[in-house]
């Protein structure tokens, strides 16, 4: 069976000798995985559309139930080579690439995360240096996926973070209050205008990021809880999700 979609290539792992497994972010099949036959011959006509964030027209085939269909056209829609080419860029491009590729289901259709993607791409090309951007997606992808930190009300009362001391408990997941906490488990501290300004992220747009100024010790405390968070998850995903998760928004 002949499939076409667009994807972004997320990444591409050598298989043989002249051979690779393309991993696809794509818009209507969600991430997954295709063999690439020859792509790294010089003459292969796949050329460097198979390259790291690269946005094509793709064309698959195999049978509906294959877990390696076979790539058969590539053609490039926009290459992103200057963002490949800015290492600084690049660096916080992979941390979201990364998230995509641990957090998001193989074979699930979403096309909100796949949106997301390329229109930060698109957005971070003239700016790469606004870390807004990074941290944005980020943040925007785990509300998707579902797996965003609460940090408006406590994880476990709904107490609301105003009327409480602003401590984010990452074995949470979420700020607790002191009636709530239990135990001696580890902490960030913060600030109530870091919490306002985090809150603050979930209501706006993308195409608006270029016109807030935030302090960058904001983005960097902020970025510091999304990466242990996103951390705790990774170490202990079964009894996170059940103990954490479940009745969330």
């Amino acid at each position: 069976m002949l499939k076409r979609t667009e994807g972004i290539v997320l990444k591409s792992s050598v298989f043989g000798e002249a051979d690779l497994i393309v991993t696809y972010l794509t818009r209507d099949y969600g991430l997954i995985k295709v063999f690439a036959k020859s792509p790294r011959k010089i003459k292969s006509r796949f050329g460097s559309s198979l390259e790291p964030l690269t946005y094509s027209k793709i064309s698959l085939i195999g049978k509906e139930e294959a877990n390696l269909p076979r790539l058969t056209q590539s053609d490039i829609i926009k290459a992103f080579q200057p963002l490949r080419d800015d290492f600084k860029c690049f660096l916080g491009i992979s941390e979201i690439l990364d998230l995509t590729l641990r957090f998001l289901p193989e074979k699930e259709p979403n096309f909100k995360v796949f949106k997301l993607l390329l229109d930060t791409l698109l957005k971070i090309g003239p700016d790469s240096s606004n870390r807004l951007y990074y941290l944005y997606c980020k943040i925007k992808f785990l509300e998707i996926a579902g797996y965003s930190p609460r940090l408006d009300v406590c994880g476990r009362c709904g107490t609301a973070s105003n009327n409480m001391h602003h401590n984010f408990y990452v074995s949470h997941g979420s700020i607790i209050c002191e009636r709530c906490i239990d135990g001696k488990d580890s902490s960030i501290r913060l600030s109530e205008g870091i919490l306002k300004f985090y809150n603050s992220l979930h209501k706006w747009h993308l195409s608006n990021i270029n016109r807030v100024k935030a302090p960058e010790y904001f983005i960097s405390e902020i970025n510091n809880i999304i990466n242990s968070h996103v951390a705790y998850i990774l170490d202990s995903p079964r009894q996170f999700k059940k103990e954490v998760f479940i009745g969330f928004s």
